[in-house]
């Protein structure tokens, strides 16, 4: 009698079985649905509030934290988190006025592609701040 004891264990969960999900991959799943209206509604204010607050800034946490996590973030002291707006598409060249002088094949100004990625640039701008 003393030797066995009969614990009752459940099952491990079955192929293809739903399992009560983690926070993180409750947040995976909402990033991942982005034409919910619950989405659809915090995107619009995020992104107001994001508009309202200066091109480079250090926020208090990271806007998406499962993915923050993946990339090796962990939430104590000695981690920073920086948002920089960063413009997209093509680079204008800054010319006075509009004016280009010299041989017609110089005269573009709207049309020049970044040698960067956006990511780099907005390293570049936190990085100086």
């Amino acid at each position: 009698q003393g030797f066995f004891r009969l614990e009752a264990q459940s099952p491990p969960p079955r192929q293809g079985e739903a399992q009560a999900m983690g926070a993180y991959k409750y947040l995976e799943e909402f990033w991942r649905k982005k034409q919910t209206d619950v989405f659809r509604f915090l995107a619009r204010l995020r992104n107001w509030e994001f508009r309202q607050l200066p091109a480079v800034h250090r926020c208090s946490r990271p806007t998406r934290p499962d993915k923050a996590r993946k990339v090796g973030y962990k939430a104590k002291q000695g981690f920073l988190i920086y948002r920089s707006r960063v413009k997209r598409g093509d680079r204008k060249t800054r010319v006075a006025k509009g004016i280009v002088y010299g041989k017609p094949c110089h005269h573009g100004i709207n049309k020049n592609k970044a040698c960067r990625n956006l990511r780099s640039i907005a390293e570049e701008r936190c990085g100086r701040k």
